[in-house]
């Protein structure tokens, strides 16, 4: 039965508005990211009267964005490495076998994150820094640091959402391949892992936009040679003046690894986060 035109044209207008919505702040930043500075510090100009790359080269020289730019994929892409291995075998234990306090083990997991980030931000800061001081490892200030700060957080969530998944696998498939002579290994890479690259994916998407975009912490664990994108593009406010053109350029620059890789894996990521969610 065909939808009447009113709700056809009512959708319409609500798409084209949150369509307005969403791509209107888009506009803005690459509107200002193409205007000289004197232009962009006075009154918005909805139609730039001058354009120039030239933001985009100043971006380089104003602060240290490469530097910024090689701490963030390493620590991001560490994490992500981490957090997704970590997951499947922790996910594949809970989901294929009983054990004496499984039910307690997937309970806690899912209720740190109830909890917020800040609450951990004092604690963690404590004892890298006791730790550092008893055994000479400088945790705080490092990547390695930083990639386990975020694993605090990210770890959780990978494996809570890699149990639905497995969940979802049919457990023929396991008996299968132990009749092929596989073991539990063997048949957690030949036939579940396979089976489970959706789910896998949308939980290293999650991981590494998670990293990447983190602010918090990566404000009080890093110093001027481990610091991060999130928190090195404050180095374009300066106490004289702020740059607001290279600011938006620099955020456009920053966006389009997550932006690309999201394109590219969308189609798994929406199947991984749908059968995930779902037992």
């Amino acid at each position: 039965m065909a939808a009447p035109q009113s709700f056809l044209w009512s959708r319409r207008i609500f798409l084209s508005l949150l369509a307005g919505f969403v791509l209107l702040p888009v506009y803005v930043m690459i509107s200002s990211s193409l205007k000289p500075l004197e232009d962009v510090s006075g009154k918005f100009q909805w139609i730039p009267s001058g354009l120039t790359v030239r933001p985009y080269s100043d971006i380089w020289e104003t602060v240290p964005l490469a530097d910024y730019f090689m701490n963030s994929l390493i620590v991001a892409g560490a994490a992500t490495v981490c957090s997704v291995t970590i997951a499947v075998f922790a996910a594949y234990a809970v989901s294929r076998y009983s054990f004496r306090g499984k039910r307690v083990f997937t309970v806690t997991v899912l209720s740190t994150q109830m909890f917020p980030g800040i609450l951990f931000l004092l604690p963690l800061f404590l004892i890298y820094v006791n730790i550092g001081n008893a055994t000479g490892i400088a945790l705080f200030g490092s990547r390695g640091g930083l990639i386990l700060t975020y694993l605090t957080f990210s770890l959780p969530f990978s494996i809570w959402m890699l149990i639905g998944y497995f969940d979802s696998v049919p457990r023929d498939l396991d008996e299968a391949a132990k009749v092929d002579g596989c073991g539990p290994l063997g048949a957690l890479f030949r036939i579940i892992v396979p089976a489970a690259v959706p789910g896998i994916v949308a939980v290293a998407v999650y991981a590494f936009m998670t990293a990447w975009g983190e602010v918090l912490f990566a404000s009080v664990m890093t110093n001027d040679t481990t610091r991060t994108l999130a928190v090195g593009l404050q180095g374009y406010s300066t106490q004289n003046d702020v740059y607001w053109n290279q600011i938006m350029a620099a955020s456009l620059v920053v966006s389009l690894p997550v932006v690309a890789g999201f394109l590219l894996l969308q189609r798994y990521l929406v199947t991984g986060l749908t059968a995930g969610a779902v037992k």
